[in-house]
């Protein structure tokens, strides 16, 4: 197969919608704590609990400490679609209190 046969955005789709429908399912059986964690012990914001999971799972990687069953990959990758998904929650959230 050449690369001319291959359609990239089809596969560009393919992995988002892959990725989304992880993220939605984690997301449900978590009960959104990316989101709205239960701040038991951290009383920091979802944007910065994102970055320390990110920074968590670096060093992890960094170190060579991976966990059997991990997916790395799918971790950063979704780790960073959240931090997204904060950042746009929180515009929403300014926009609405601005039209109050």
């Amino acid at each position: 197969m050449k690369n001319n046969d291959i359609d990239y955005e089809a596969l560009i789709r393919q992995a988002c919608d892959e990725m989304a429908d992880k993220l939605i399912g984690k997301n449900r059986a978590y009960g959104n704590s990316a989101m709205e964690p239960v701040r038991i012990f951290s009383k920091a914001d979802p944007l910065e609990q994102i970055n320390v999971r990110l920074d968590d799972k670096l060093s992890r990687i960094m170190k060579g400490e991976e966990y059997t069953g991990d997916d790395n990959e799918f971790d950063l990758e979704g780790y960073l679609v959240l931090k997204r998904v904060c950042k746009m929650a929180e515009s929403l959230r300014k926009n609405e209190r601005r039209e109050e």
